[in-house]
């Protein structure tokens, strides 16, 4: 079987892509190297011992698509493509909409075109908004998410609903993912944010690399039990497991529009985070506390249940894993892919 991965050069991508040549897939990698690297696969195939398939190209670029689409027999897209900083979304929605929301539109009119109708999309716990307590579970309703990049989330996922409810032949998984972080164990993949980091761990690895000064913690006035943020940190090679069950599951089952929470159902603040990296590496990670930033939650994690109960999966990494990993990955690699 053949799998179209789109924006699989990325972050998570490329640790999916990895997850499925080691499974046995054929993979062919669409992206536009935005944020990501060709280097990334390079080393994914020789972790893999097999080779991919890799088209430079965009989401929005139908005639990309559709020459694509009718070259390879695809069983499934499972879609990473998008914007994904939510403070950067904050001042650019634009660029948000048009990627996040237009990009998969484009995509789902042309795998329709070309009688594709498996797609797993990447979602996010951010399509929950800050109404619910916690833990979140899919039984609950979408709330106001804070930012544009969880309202494009959003609006993705309400398309997928409409398109499976509309046409039977569409099977789709909307994956609401938490907090990924730590790297492929090998420390020859993993996360290289370009330019100043938006999310912790990478912008906790760089200083603790010397590649930033100090590590800027955004609030400490939550109603948490230290003050910081509490958010629930999932490694991303068993993120790259679940997309494997959903997409088998999705191969395997009645044609539906699926939703599965992706998390560990553990929540850490970011001081946590620090004191938990700080162990793992022996390095002392300076910080200093700043004003709330726009957009963000002080509490979010999940319930797994339902994806361990539907997809039998189920986290297995803990945050010292994740912590070590990083640090691997980081060490090796002090300036990324460059």
């Amino acid at each position: 079987m053949t799998i179209l991965v789109t924006g699989g050069a990325g972050y998570i991508g490329s640790h999916t892509a990895l997850a499925l040549l080691e499974a046995g897939y054929s993979v062919v990698v669409l992206d536009n190297l935005a944020n990501a690297s060709r280097e990334s696969l390079a080393r994914v195939e020789a972790l893999a011992e097999r080779t991919l398939t890799f088209v430079e190209g965009d989401i929005r670029d139908r005639g990309v698509l559709d020459r694509l689409l009718n070259e390879h027999e695809f069983s499934a897209v499972i879609h990473f493509a998008g914007l994904k900083a939510v403070g950067e979304s904050v001042s650019q929605p634009l660029g948000y909409y048009e990627n996040n929301v237009s990009g998969t539109v484009t995509l789902c009119q042309a795998m329709q075109a070309a009688g594709v109708f498996k797609l797993v999309f990447s979602s996010s716990a951010t399509v929950y908004g800050d109404e619910h307590p916690m833990p979140l579970h899919e039984g609950l309703p979408t709330g106001k998410p804070t930012n544009p990049y969880g309202r494009s989330k959003l609006m993705v996922e309400e398309v997928l609903q409409d398109l499976a409810h509309s046409d039977t032949r569409w099977s789709i998984a909307r994956l609401r993912y938490f907090n990924p972080v730590g790297a492929h164990e090998s420390g020859q993949i993993g996360e290289d944010p370009q330019g100043i980091p938006n999310n912790l761990l990478p912008y906790v690895a760089q200083v603790a690399v010397g590649r930033r000064d100090c590590l800027a913690v955004y609030g400490s006035d939550y109603a948490t039990p230290d003050g910081t943020g509490v958010r629930d940190y999932i490694h991303v090679m068993d993120l790259a497991e679940g997309h494997l069950c959903a997409l088998n599951t999705l191969l395997n089952n009645k044609n539906d529009c699926y939703t599965w929470n992706l998390g560990t159902g553990q929540g850490y603040s970011v001081l946590e985070v620090i004191d938990a990296f700080e162990r793992a590496s022996g390095v002392t990670i300076p910080y200093r506390i700043e004003s709330r930033r726009p957009g963000d939650v002080a509490t979010c994690w999940s319930d797994p249940t339902l994806a361990e109960r539907e997809l039998v999966w189920k986290a297995k990494r803990d945050l010292t894993t994740m912590m070590v990993d990083t640090w691997r990955w980081q060490q090796r690699n002090p300036q990324g892919y460059r």
